[in-house]
């Protein structure tokens, strides 16, 4: 059995919704791995200390050390954890989940070559970051794609939709959720009955700040605040068409779980999105801010139940490919 210190942000009990930390990590676990996980602290401070302690401590004691790698304040840990991994002569594994880690690069490219170039090998989940990150010289780099349970999601026929949108996303500047409030504005002149919900936790105060701007537009937005997935996974089939109103992005699980659900997804093309989705064939796409642009978007959907009934099921034949029982072979290739 090997042994793993998994090292990110595992908030999901402090009303954060999942990250890869809490799902790749329990998938691993399945698997007879020995996972270790750090950090569960709500302070960034404290979490930061947790997770530096943790690889002194227990990095010695593990075949690998995986670390989910982000673009902002939380490339710092990779960044300290890495090097005290790499000091230990302990092989870690970075794996690339910032959406915005190409600009990193860019601003940062000396910390990026003291973690990518001496990692063990370096995960992209999106083939985006793996040309990305080739074309900038780092060759230790491997292609693993986020994966999804099936099993997990009841797949919905749509043979007609209405103009019922699902928005899931911890609310944020980078996700742009004002972006779907003007969208259902746009959508209400022609389709008055249309309606749009909102999942997901606030982070920066922009939950306050979306509302805020629907109440001045006298629209009524349900929001829900955080919802579990099983929560809103069954609240899905009261819906029609899922958006993802992103400024940057990698490969949303929340997008890969609105097409196992059977919703046609609209979408913006932005970060690695465009590598992972293709246009009118599995997902509908759209420039990034272009409210007008998604509006018209769900107006085709509406339009043409036949273009609904060939995007959601191409969307389902992708995700085969992204199921676990199908990417745990390459992580099991891996971690030999």
């Amino acid at each position: 059995m090997k042994n793993l210190l998994y090292i990110g942000n595992k908030l999901y009990k402090h009303g954060f919704n999942k990250t890869s930390i809490e799902t790749l990590g329990v998938f691993l676990a399945h698997e007879d791995y020995n996972v270790r996980y750090t950090s569960d602290k709500k302070n960034q401070i404290l979490r930061f200390l947790d997770m530096i302690l943790s690889t002194f401590l227990y990095a010695k004691k593990v075949d690998y050390v995986l670390i989910d790698t982000y673009s902002t304040t939380s490339f710092w840990y990779a960044l300290f954890c890495s090097q005290i991994a790499r000091v230990l002569n302990v092989n870690y594994i970075p794996i690339l989940r910032g959406g915005d880690l190409t600009n990193r690069l860019k601003k940062s490219p000396k910390l990026c070559g003291i973690i990518f170039k001496n990692a063990y090998v370096n995960v992209a989940p999106s083939s985006y970051l793996l040309d990305k990150f080739k074309s900038e010289g780092f060759d230790n780099i491997i292609f693993i794609p986020n994966s999804i349970d099936l099993n997990a999601y009841v797949f919905k026929t749509r043979a007609i939709i209405q103009p019922k949108l699902l928005w899931v996303r911890a609310f944020a500047a980078i996700y742009n959720p004002k972006m779907a409030v003007e969208v259902l504005k746009l959508l209400k002149e022609k389709y008055p009955e249309a309606t749009l919900k909102m999942v997901g936790p606030d982070k920066d105060g922009s939950l306050r700040t979306t509302k805020k701007f629907a109440e001045s537009l006298n629209l009524e937005v349900n929001f829900t605040g955080k919802l579990s997935k099983e929560q809103w996974t069954n609240l899905a089939s009261e819906y029609d068409v899922f958006i993802n109103t992103t400024h940057f992005d990698n490969t949303p699980i929340s997008v890969l779980e609105a097409m196992a659900l059977g919703l046609p997804v609209v979408t913006t093309n932005v970060g690695g999105i465009p590598y992972m989705l293709t246009n009118h064939k599995n997902a509908l796409l759209i420039n990034d801010n272009q409210p007008l642009e998604m509006t018209n978007a769900i107006e085709d959907l509406l339009n043409n139940p036949q273009k609904v009934k060939y995007i959601t099921s191409n969307a389902k034949l992708l995700l085969e490919t992204m199921d676990w029982q199908v990417v745990k072979l390459k992580w099991n290739e891996l971690l030999v």
